[in-house]
């Protein structure tokens, strides 16, 4: 069992690009075009498309 402060400390692995558009401020088009170049980390999961958010955590902090 998970207790409230580890849990409050837990990140998600991924983020859909909506997310990623809402805690960044950046448009859609401005994450589509980070994933193209490479800045951004992705998988598929049938048709979503999932942003790694260590890689999102990356580009921010920098």
């Amino acid at each position: 069992m998970i207790d409230h402060q580890t849990e409050q400390t837990l990140q998600p692995l991924t983020v859909r690009v909506a997310t990623a558009v809402r805690i960044t401020g950046l448009s859609r088009s401005r994450i589509y075009e980070l994933i193209q170049s490479g800045d951004l980390e992705t998988i598929k999961v049938g048709r979503a498309t999932l942003i790694q958010f260590r890689s999102l955590r990356n580009l921010t902090q920098t």
